[in-house]
């Protein structure tokens, strides 16, 4: 059975269980960092029950032909401590890596173990900060608006392209033009909808990847699901694939410390770091002025803005959970509901549509690196209740949680959590 076919069939064999790699894959690739050695990531993927890893590929940098020297990347991060205790950027870097090389290899590997990758790319949200110079980041900021999606398409097409003349396209689950195309500048906004300004350019770059390779699924991610929207995106995908961060109890602790969260602005405070945040801080925590990348671009490479790396460096992370705990409850039931209401209406809208749904990221949202709230029993739980919904609503592939995953300490200290809901997910 080709990817398509295993993709768009209805077969519960095929249903995928996802680990999220995103561009950790290569930017914690040094020595003793946890992909260091592909073959031992994949097979404690494997063990874990997962069977498939999602990826930034890189494609912009190594297949638009718009960055130079782009098989050369140097790592590093984004300052002496700046980041080390915020998820996805405690990178130490101080290592190259031969793009298309480590891309050969990542494929090989996910061959011999068995795994499919789901290609995408994290290059106008994060991917680039992590470069030694900023001309990844230059270069995606030249093109102009209107033409990214096409821009991304056609390095995509270059990269299937490069793998298909490897023998090595089989391992590809789907493509995604971009993640979350509504939460990044691949599409810039136009005052529209949360969906409706990206019909046009993402059903043209759509078209294109279909074009160039009708045997492999193309699709598109979304950060946030708009139920009563979901009709006005483009008509082209072949994949609903959608992330569903519930935050609930966390978006009022973010709230209570003065931070956004994805489409919520960060509330006005009269002072930074606020009362609530200075009482939860390491005693350790510098002055909040201090606290600065050793570039500007890097911050601005990353989309995230510095109070919520000073936050996630440098608060406690056993204060950072109390609150959590003592105030869930009051949030417990509407978090359920909303989750619910998420995973229905992709399911009724991907049938609708006559294509497959996948959940790709999730589930409580974006929390400091050494916190154990999404790890432990009330995370688990909700993670659980999102999994069997979606299995129960058809979802062809499903994420545990976006922090199983090489990157993050749970990896080492919940396999049989992993390997337990994974057989859920993959049972016939």
């Amino acid at each position: 059975m080709t990817a398509y076919e295993q993709a768009t069939s209805g077969e519960t064999d095929g249903r995928l269980a996802i680990t999220l790699w995103d561009f950790s894959w290569y930017t914690q690739a040094g020595p003793g960092e946890p992909f260091a050695d592909l073959d031992r990531a994949f097979a404690e993927t494997v063990d874990r029950g997962f069977n498939t890893v999602r990826i930034c590929a890189m494609p912009f940098l190594l297949f638009s032909g718009r960055v130079p020297d782009p098989h050369s990347l140097r790592i590093r991060g984004l300052g002496k401590q700046f980041g080390q205790r915020t998820r996805w950027y405690n990178v130490p870097g101080g290592y190259a890596v031969d793009g298309r090389r480590r891309l050969v290899e990542l494929f090989e590997a996910a061959a011999r173990h068995g795994c499919q990758v789901i290609v995408s790319s994290w290059e106008y949200q994060q991917s680039p900060c992590f470069a030694e110079t900023d001309s990844w980041y230059r270069a995606l900021a030249e093109v102009p608006g209107p033409e990214r999606a096409e821009v991304m398409a056609e390095a995509l097409s270059g990269l299937l392209d490069f793998l298909t003349e490897r023998g090595l396209a089989d391992q590809v689950a789907y493509v995604e033009v971009h993640n979350e195309v509504d939460n990044c500048s691949l599409v810039p906004g136009d005052g529209g909808s949360h969906y409706s300004r990206l019909r046009g350019p993402l059903g043209r770059a759509v078209e294109l990847l279909r074009s160039r390779h009708p045997g492999i699924p193309v699709t598109y991610s979304l950060g946030e699901p708009w139920p009563l929207e979901l009709d006005e995106l483009p008509e082209q995908a072949q994949i609903a694939h959608f992330h569903f961060y519930v935050y609930g109890v966390l978006g009022a602790l973010y709230e209570a410390v003065g931070l956004g969260h994805g489409t919520e602005e960060a509330p006005p405070t009269a002072t930074w770091p606020t009362p609530e945040l200075a009482g939860m801080l390491r005693p350790d925590a510098p002055a909040f002025a201090d606290y600065q990348p050793d570039e500007p671009w890097r911050l601005a490479a990353t989309g995230i803005p510095r109070e919520l790396f000073y936050a996630h460096d440098w608060v406690d992370p056993d204060r950072w959970d109390l609150w959590l705990y003592e105030n869930y409850l009051p949030h417990r039931e509407a978090m359920r509901q909303t989750l619910a209401l998420w995973v229905d209406s992709v399911a009724g809208f991907a049938r609708r549509r006559g294509i497959p749904a996948v959940l790709g990221e999730g589930v409580v949202g974006y929390t400091p690196l050494l916190t154990r709230f999404e790890e432990d029993s009330v995370g688990k739980d909700i993670a659980e209740f999102v999994v069997d919904r979606c299995l129960d609503a058809g979802f062809k592939g499903v994420v545990l949680t976006s922090n199983a995953a090489p990157h993050h300490p749970m990896w080492n200290t919940d396999r049989d959590w992993m390997r337990r809901v994974n057989a859920r997910v993959t049972a016939g």
